[in-house]
């Protein structure tokens, strides 16, 4: 079972002359869903039912499946027309937290060439369990602290989407202790760990805790944190941050040491117990890389390379922690600002490296697919040609560019021809990128032979031998090969009553003409 959808945009050149190359830039795009995990060789769909192709067809124009990245997660067999996996597929490896992920192919035909788009969406299984960043945590509080008072929050992070997802949270034991599940700007579900009763540091000085991630599959996977807590003597004012959310911006690319946040918190408490330090609390993705935390001044500064296509956002969450164990959490959410770091990526999705020199207007040449990874206007990219040549450059679907004629072409002017491809992106400063393809012009026969003279004369000596070589011809044609090829023969005149065949003979390979009797004066 499988399910697709297609959409299909047609556009015909044909044209028939020996070398002629024919072209159907049939354009149709079909969608599959599989399952990531699935095993090498597991069906997708039939390419060929499903497009109403014909499987000789499939065969006789060699189709083949073209994937940006080279990999072989689906495979085509072209005996039956199926789409197969190739290779084991892992949604979270290809998208991670993208949803939906979808592979994009094509698969080219030739003779005539045909483009047909297909995007295979791999579905999510419920192959991983939520985990925590660490095993265990250890925790001191104050046994003065209050009911309601928030004493962590921590996150699991789960690589599946969708249900089978992070779900939740549980406690166990529930003594003393509660949780509550809140969700993050950008939907991440974490714990806030909360004091349900008071604390005796003389009855219970230690205490251990088991925090439960689960996620919402069939069946449900989980992950632990084990907190153990120290009850310690009274320090009865906790940090408080200036923001309960901080917000801040930075551009990829920025270099190490650039400040991106100052946290600052203040403790009314006085001494020991009023000096606070910062940490890091919670955070999504891998972050130890990127990002340091100053642990008495509060700045946050860049550490490695922010790249805005792997990662438009961070969310960071930062404690304040003063030295009798009261402590208090924010938000700081990081927005990722895009530059123009990437230079547009040209690819020959289709190329006829040969046309007749008679193609009409309009005849399809190449197909080109460009792509930029920068967003907004650093993504936006214009492609065009070198000028002063008899070739257009046309938008298909989206990203993808026909390069078709749109003058005369003539082999015996110019045989050859080096079309360059320029793509170029609207940043500031643009960034763009060549590609140079060679189109060669095939011949027809569009010349007639031409003689170097257009009258000849010559004399012969009375009672010459038979088989006397006269004078010869010579006749040049500006079309190459066969068509370029001249034979000779005499046109059929006659001479005193009898035929000048009778007289003369002209070599059909050399053009020497040759007496075939003797001539006699009187």
């Amino acid at each position: 079972m499988h399910s697709f959808r297609i959409a299909c945009t047609v556009k015909w050149q044909v044209n028939a002359f020996i070398l002629v190359v024919l072209i159907d830039a049939t354009i149709c795009q079909i969608r599959y869903s599989v399952p990531e995990e699935m095993r090498k060789g597991s069906f997708v769909g039939n390419v060929a039912e499903d497009l109403g192709i014909d499987a000789k067809r499939l065969k006789s124009g060699g189709a083949r499946i073209v994937i940006s990245d080279s990999s072989e997660y689906i495979r085509l067999d072209v005996d039956k027309g199926n789409l197969v996996v190739g290779e084991r597929i892992d949604r979270e490896q290809l998208c991670g937290q993208t949803s939906p992920c979808s592979l994009n192919l094509e698969m080219i035909m030739t003779n005539p060439i045909q483009l047909h788009s297909v995007v295979v969406e791999v579905l999510d299984v419920n192959d991983n369990a939520p985990a925590f960043q660490e095993k265990e945590m250890h925790l001191e509080i104050l046994e003065s602290a209050l009911p309601g008072t928030e004493i962590l929050q921590v996150s699991a992070t789960d690589p599946d989407v969708g249900i089978n997802a992070l779900h939740g949270y549980t406690i166990h034991p529930k003594t003393h202790f509660n949780i509550k599940v809140s969700s993050s700007p950008n939907g991440h579900k974490y714990a806030q760990l909360y004091l349900s009763e008071p604390l005796d540091r003389e009855k219970e000085g230690k205490l251990l805790l088991t925090l439960t991630a689960v996620d919402g599959g069939e069946p449900q996977r989980s992950g632990t944190l084990k907190i153990h807590i120290t009850v310690r003597d009274t320090n009865d004012n906790a940090p408080v941050f200036m923001q309960s959310i901080f917000k801040a911006s930075v551009k990829e690319n920025v270099p190490r040491g650039t400040l991106v946040v100052r946290f600052s918190a203040t403790d009314a408490d006085e001494g020991i117990n009023g000096h606070v330090t910062y940490h890091f609390n919670r955070m999504s993705g891998n972050f130890a890389e990127l990002f340091r935390l100053d642990e008495n001044t509060g700045d946050l500064t860049v550490t490695g390379i922010i790249d805005y296509e792997e990662n438009k956002l961070y969310e960071i969450g930062v404690q304040a922690k003063d030295q009798g164990g009261q402590s208090t959490s924010t938000n700081v959410i990081i927005e990722v600002i895009d530059v123009n770091d990437n230079p547009p990526l040209i690819t020959l999705t289709s190329f006829s490296n040969a046309i007749a020199e008679d193609s009409s207007s309009g005849t399809t040449v190449a197909i080109i697919n460009v792509k930029d990874l920068d967003s907004g206007k650093n993504g936006k990219v214009d492609c065009s040609v070198n000028s002063n040549i008899p070739f257009a450059i046309h938008s298909s679907l989206k990203n993808y560019y026909t390069l078709v004629t749109n003058g005369v072409l003539d082999r015996e002017r110019n045989p050859v021809y080096n079309i360059t491809f320029s793509a170029v992106d609207e940043g500031s400063p643009p960034l763009s990128t060549n590609k140079t393809i060679t189109l060669r012009i095939a011949d027809v026969n569009d010349n007639a032979p031409i003689f170097e003279h257009s009258y000849y004369e010559a004399s012969v000596m009375e009672n010459n031998s038979p088989g006397l070589s006269v004078f010869s011809v010579k006749a040049r044609d500006s079309d190459s090969g066969q068509n370029a090829r001249v034979s000779y023969l005499l046109i059929d005149t006659e001479l005193n009553g009898s035929p000048i065949s009778t007289y003369i003979s002209v070599n059909a390979e050399s053009g020497v003409i040759q007496a075939l009797r003797s001539f006699d004066y009187e």
